[in-house]
């Protein structure tokens, strides 16, 4: 088989603030000279850091990515309460903070620590029968989201600094994916009685890829390249199951293979390293969940 895939991969950019992930895209296919882009996991535009975005057949791979898990950097001003959860809302009540203690803090963050239920703001991407939730809360909907199940497995505080508006709280975090960290400074004011709301966000990991990963645009507009190849990206992203050239064959024209005792789904390897498809076992056959490299290319 001949590669046809030298064009296709990922891109991770570090977003600037400013920029909605749509308009990331924009400008990558105006990099990269291809219309085939994507983007997995939005950023809001106030937000910046690890946004991964794929190319060409890259596209395709987006909605297998393994991005289970995602971190942030994070400030939280204790001391009021906006309209969208951060500092790009309205004001809605404000608390007096000089009663606050720097324990008190620690034990509400750690409260909000493990599993917890979360209600996802108001002004988030989630779709309610089919549209967006913040598309609604801007033609003046009153939109109610229930909780839902979320993991935080690290909530960490690493500043706390007193201002005459409130409390500024750098914090860290690594959660599920799914979990709104501006619901977390939310839910951390209330539960101090006097507001909270997020006023800087960083995304620094979406599942197995960092900020070192990262590029800016200004970066990609000097240097248009891939972040990973298609390859990379599959070999990254799952464990790996070596086969033949021939069970590489059959993998490109979507046939099964026998079973092998895999568990979950693994990334097809060939001898020459190039990553054929994402297999799974179903039954008695070893199926492919996603064919990186058909046989019709």
């Amino acid at each position: 088989m001949t590669d046809s895939l030298t064009d296709s991969g990922l891109i991770v950019v570090d977003k600037p603030a400013g920029m909605t992930s749509h308009d990331v895209v924009g400008r990558l296919r105006r990099i990269m000279g291809t219309r085939k882009v994507g983007h997995a996991g939005t950023l809001d535009p106030m937000a910046t850091g690890v946004l991964v975005a794929g190319i060409n057949r890259g596209t395709k791979f987006l909605t297998h990515l393994v991005a289970s898990t995602k971190a942030y950097a994070a400030t939280i001003c204790l001391g009021a309460a906006t309209t969208t959860d951060d500092a790009e809302g309205d004001v809605l009540s404000t608390g007096d903070t000089t009663g606050i203690t720097d324990a008190a803090i620690a034990r509400e963050v750690s409260g909000l620590t493990g599993t917890i239920m979360q209600k996802p703001a108001a002004v988030s991407a989630i779709k309610i029968d089919g549209k967006r939730a913040y598309e609604r809360v801007r033609a003046g909907e009153n939109v109610e989201i229930p909780a839902r199940e979320v993991e935080i497995t690290r909530f960490d505080i690493h500043a706390l600094r007193r201002t005459p508006e409130g409390i500024d709280v750098d914090v860290s975090v690594a959660c599920s994916s799914g979990t709104y960290i501006r619901s977390l400074a939310r839910d951390l004011g209330e539960a101090l009685g006097v507001g909270g709301h997020l006023t800087a966000l960083r995304r620094t990991e979406v599942g197995p890829f960092t900020l070192a990963d990262a590029s800016s645009l200004d970066e990609l507009q000097d240097s248009p390249a891939l972040s990973l190849s298609l390859d990379a990206a599959l070999i990254r992203s799952y464990p790996t199951c070596p086969i033949t050239d021939e069970e590489a064959k059959k993998l490109s024209m979507g046939q099964w293979l026998e079973p092998r005792g895999l568990t979950g789904t693994h990334a097809a390897v060939a001898p020459d390293g190039r990553a054929i498809a994402l297999i799974r076992e179903k039954g008695r056959r070893l199926s492919t969940v996603f064919v990186a490299r058909p046989s019709t290319l």
